[in-house]
């Protein structure tokens, strides 16, 4: 079906659903923490075990969130400016995680399942 009207329509629709998705995008309700904890994560040249911790929390929480796009995109950076792939980053954080509390000591009283 490669007729004038058919890739007329087709590229019609994709706009559309593009359009779509754009307003559509959310704001994830711990936006403005997270948005501390990135600026912290692209401003550290040496990631310590915590770092990783974070940058791998926040990869998960975001992958598929339809929206924060400045998060999501600053997170890419991260593991640019640190020469890692998610899959490595996994990794790592669950070696760390086997061995070692990240998150001990930091007293919090309330649960994070966002």
């Amino acid at each position: 079906m490669n007729t004038p009207f058919y890739n007329k329509t087709l590229c019609r629709n994709n706009e559309l659903v593009s359009q779509a998705a754009e307003l559509k995008d959310q704001q994830h309700p711990q936006w403005r923490l997270d948005r501390q904890t990135v600026d912290t994560l692209l401003a550290a040249s040496d990631p310590t075990d915590h770092n990783l911790a974070e940058l791998a929390r926040l990869r998960i929480r975001y992958q598929g969130f339809p929206g924060a796009r400045d998060i999501q995109a600053d997170l890419d950076r991260v593991l640019e400016q640190w020469d890692l792939t998610e899959t490595v980053l996994f990794e790592k954080t669950r070696q760390i995680h086997a061995i070692a509390q990240v998150y001990r000591g930091q007293s919090s009283k309330r649960d994070d399942w966002s």
